[in-house]
């Protein structure tokens, strides 16, 4: 008989890891978008360009997309638990040592005092990570059980094999055309991503709208953003759209409302383009990842997410300063917001050639699986076909 798992094989202390997971994104993330909040203040304090004090955005998402190859080949060396904590510690350096503010260039490395102390928390969210135990499966006898990693070994067969695999990060992805024109998507994606938090406040002073109602536009981000990720999550998750399409479409949504968010012109109006903005932006990352694994399958998974942070890291680091270039050169904040909608636009092409290999693949899949469903259903036709092709042969021959 099989060993059926009538409950969590880590008792429920799952859903600890997901607040933990949560909680981090929040001091990551979250935080990292607030930059725009300060984008000014530290533009008049060091009295410089927008495109210089765009690059202390730009270096901050490289690194934060930089570190994700590092991190999961560490994670399957070390565990999650301690890297996360480590991370934690990393963070918590750097942004305390950013209130010192002597320059630009200090702060291209460092963030904030405030900001910093905040990330320590990221340790206490380390530590909740456990791992699983190694058996959590009853013994079974059949082929499939005894493939399984979770089960319980004899004695008597512990000294020769051991339940544990190791796995080894996979950078041969690179080889693959699929997984490379996603990592296209992700490089002109992740130029634009933090384009308008970055910018929007600025945007909302040049329209000469009160700073006490600046922050909420951030808020109304944020909010219509946490509610998009839950839907987006809950329909993905039904299956009734392929997620690529799902993505498609979503792209095309929150490029067109970065296009149009320029044209408010009072607190209302940017704040309902704002809202649309950060709904469609919620529903793109919700998905964006789990198409990663409908491209290199689940197997490949770790490896690929990390590669793919790591490619995807040059867009983050040039987005925001070009972005910033550009409202410095037309004398406009809303050129900033032009420009990534433009670029969201330009990336969903990638999005359709890899939809249109994977329907062809899946073609080619089908058609094997019908021919060796013939073969099975009939085998005494199939080789009659063959016994007829092989006399075809001898009679030409002769």
């Amino acid at each position: 008989m099989q060993g059926r798992i009538s409950s969590p094989p880590d008792g429920g202390y799952g859903w600890v890891v997901v607040v933990a997971a949560f909680t981090v994104m929040g001091l990551t993330v979250a935080v990292l978008k607030t930059f725009g909040l300060f984008f000014v203040e530290i533009q008049q304090h060091f009295d410089e360009l927008a495109s210089t004090t765009s690059w202390i955005t730009s270096i901050t998402i490289a690194m934060f997309h930089l570190g994700a190859p590092v991190a999961s080949s560490l994670s399957v060396r070390y565990t999650h638990r301690i890297v996360v904590i480590i991370g934690g510690l990393l963070a918590f350096s750097g942004m305390t040592l950013g209130s010192l503010g002597f320059n630009t260039l200090w702060m291209y490395t460092t963030m904030g005092f405030l900001q910093g102390s905040m990330q320590l928390n990221i340790c206490v969210c380390g530590a909740l990570m456990r791992p699983l135990k190694d058996s959590c499966v009853p013994e079974a006898k059949s082929f499939e059980a005894q493939r399984s990693l979770c089960k319980v070994v004899p004695k008597t067969e512990k000294k020769h094999a051991s339940i544990i695999t190791q796995k080894t990060f996979n950078w041969m992805l690179v080889k693959r055309v699929e997984f490379m024109l996603y990592a296209i998507f992700g490089i002109l994606a992740a130029m634009n991503f933090f384009i308008p938090p970055l910018f929007l406040v600025p945007l909302s002073y040049s329209l000469r709208i009160d700073e006490s109602w600046t922050a909420s536009l951030l808020s109304a981000l944020a909010i219509t953003d946490f509610m998009s990720r839950l839907l987006c999550g809950w329909y993905a998750n039904l299956h009734l759209t392929r997620t690529i399409h799902l993505l498609t479409m979503a792209v095309v949504l929150i490029s067109t409302s970065l296009v149009v968010l320029p044209l408010a012109n009072n607190y209302l109006s940017l704040a309902i383009f704002t809202g649309f903005y950060g709904f469609f932006f919620g529903a793109t990352v919700s998905i964006h990842i789990t198409v990663v694994a409908d491209v290199v399958g689940m197997s490949d998974f770790d490896s690929a997410l990390g590669l793919f942070m790591l490619i995807r890291s040059t867009g983050g680091f040039l987005g925001p300063a070009l972005a910033g270039l550009i409202v410095y050169m037309a004398g406009n904040y809303s050129m900033g917001f032009y420009m990534a909608g433009a670029t969201l636009i330009l990336s969903t092409v990638f999005l359709v050639i890899i939809d249109q290999l994977q329907q062809k693949k899946d073609q080619e899949n089908q058609t094997d699986i019908k021919s060796k469903q013939q073969i099975l259903f009939f085998p005494s036709l199939h080789f009659l076909g063959q016994r007829t092709g092989k006399g075809q042969e001898q009679v030409m021959g002769v």
